[in-house]
């Protein structure tokens, strides 16, 4: 079995080559960008597992390319930056790099930094192992992201099956807002953004037209949200 994706995105060329024959000879598949702007590109399509992401990119800085970033996807990025100055590592570390690797680098720590990453990754996005739940009419398969209403099928989205799943599957706890935005948007909760609720409100309403009960996924003001 293939080893997960890694986008590299450094724009000195033989680095660049380097990292990826060092990552392919590990076993990875890699994919190469050389400037920030195709790489945020690339990053955002979130069909690797991992980034190894250089401070300095021409066009749109290693930093600011993960602010970007950060703003949708939480994979794992590892930065690399010729300045080993405790504030360069800081600040890369500040707007959510989750490893800082100065130049030069030994690449067998580099290959075991980027292992225990992805060990880290890969376990909290593994698939729920329970295939199916059922409330009093309401069912829900995992396996192929299904919905039906006393046995009628309904229509949901991805990010809205994910939702009621995990609301369903933790029956009358109060799940935290901050977790559902990891585990259900697989972004940070940001000051002022609704698009959870609004997720969550054509849930309920489709529910509704299903004529089973919405209401029963209730907003705990403060808190974040519980399925009673």
């Amino acid at each position: 079995m293939l080893k997960p994706s890694i986008l590299v995105i450094e724009d000195d060329l033989t680095l660049n080559a380097y990292l990826r024959d060092l990552l392919v000879k590990a076993g990875y598949q890699t994919e190469q960008c050389f400037d920030g702007e195709t790489g945020l590109h690339s990053a955002k399509k979130q069909q690797c597992q991992l980034i190894v992401l250089d401070r300095m990119l021409p066009g749109l800085d290693g930093v600011s390319l993960l602010k970007a970033l950060r703003e949708t996807s939480q994979v794992p990025v590892i930065m690399l930056s010729a300045k080993g100055a405790e504030e360069e590592r800081i600040l890369g570390l500040t707007h959510g790099a989750d490893d800082y690797v100065s130049k030069p680098f030994n690449s067998h720590e580099l290959l075991l930094r980027i292992e225990s990453l992805l060990r880290r990754y890969l376990n909290n996005s593994r698939p729920i192992r329970q295939c199916e739940i059922s409330v009093d009419g309401l069912t829900l398969n995992s396996t192929n992201q299904t919905i039906h209403v006393h046995n009628q099928e309904i229509e949901f989205t991805a990010i809205q099956f994910k939702l009621l799943w995990e609301l369903v599957s933790q029956p009358h706890d109060v799940v935290a807002k901050n977790e559902l935005y990891q585990s259900v948007l697989n972004k940070k909760m940001a000051a002022y953004d609704r698009s959870l609720d609004m997720h969550l409100s054509r849930v309920r309403r489709k529910l509704n037209e299903a004529n089973w009960p919405g209401e029963r996924l209730q907003t705990v003001h403060g808190k974040g949200y519980c399925f009673k």
